[in-house]
């Protein structure tokens, strides 16, 4: 993808921004946030990143006023998670965001949002689900969180129809890679180290996932905009394979001799399996196992703790 005029919205996470920096190797590429960690928005810059000061929370202040309207392309990843339990405030701040940015971008060629494998209504552990399935929005880990990306898929919906602009909504799985804190398999390994437990399903069963390698993440993005449509069209995102929570625990034992200390608990976050088959016909299969994904990952942010 080259010559291109992108917005990326939350390019500072871990989603956004290794996908803002590839971008910019042959694109225009904007960023928008707080950048309120300290040298986080030089660092982007001296890669050729432009950047704009974005406080999505401010509802009153459309902070999007000045901002070039031409952009090509679109993917809003910024969220309010409501670590804060106001569920109010999650819709209120999430939906008014999506719809200012489409709005304004609304020449786009194509606007891709991220939202999350949260959504479903949780079914057995280990189901692969589809994007029929049912969507409840409970989250026993951050209840706001999924409350908050149901309302905002209907926002950008409405919007999409309303004003003519292709989109795209992927309900992302868990991302994880070199960049930033590593994704969640790394916040586990944090644990680990900290010599902490770690809650796992009772009766010996445990939560599955599918697992999405920051260099997949990033090439799958062109064609989750050429697929983009006034409908909506609707994906999971995630990897090729399955991957069962406690395997990858064990996996992250054996590279570095580390314990993970698992004791079985009615209380779990909770992380969903998906089937990838509509995901590989956009954009063709993952290029990166999960165990070479997580040696990868540990290589690059816990090289010291890497034995095998």
């Amino acid at each position: 993808m080259n010559a291109k005029k992108i917005l990326v919205t939350g390019g500072t996470g871990q989603v956004a921004r290794p996908l803002a920096e590839a971008l910019a190797a042959g694109n225009e590429v904007w960023c928008l946030g707080r950048f309120g960690t300290p040298g986080v928005e030089r660092q982007l810059n001296v890669l050729g990143i432009n950047t704009w000061r974005w406080d999505m929370d401010d509802v009153a202040r459309d902070g999007l006023i000045g901002l070039p309207r031409d952009f090509t392309h679109v993917v809003h990843s910024a969220v309010r998670r409501g670590e804060d339990g106001d569920f109010n405030a999650a819709i209120e701040v999430n939906s008014l965001a999506a719809g200012r940015l489409m709005a304004h971008c609304r020449t786009a060629e194509a606007f891709l949002y991220i939202s999350s494998g949260a959504v479903y209504a949780r079914q057995t552990l280990d189901h692969a689900y589809t994007e029929t399935d049912p969507v409840d929005g409970v989250a026993d880990w951050l209840p706001a969180y999924p409350v908050g990306k149901i309302a905002t898929e209907g926002t950008v919906r409405t919007f999409a129809r309303m004003l003519g602009l292709p989109t795209t909504i992927a309900r992302l799985n868990i991302a994880y890679g070199p960049g930033g804190y590593g994704g969640v398999p790394m916040l586990y390994f944090k644990r680990m180290l900290a010599g902490e437990t770690i809650p796992v399903p009772l009766d010996g069963q445990q939560n599955w996932f599918s697992p999405l390698y920051t260099d997949d993440l990033v090439a799958q993005v062109p064609a989750l905009w050429e697929a983009a449509s006034v409908a909506t069209t609707l994906v999971n995102w995630g990897g090729d394979e399955s991957v069962g929570m406690t395997d990858c625990l064990r996996h992250l034992e054996r590279l570095t001799g580390v314990p993970a200390k698992l004791v079985e608990s009615e209380v779990t976050r909770e992380t969903y399996r998906f089937d990838p088959t509509l995901r590989r016909s956009l954009t063709g299969p993952c290029t990166t196992t999960w165990r070479e994904g997580i040696r990868r990952t540990l290589g690059a942010l816990h090289p010291e703790h890497l034995e095998r």
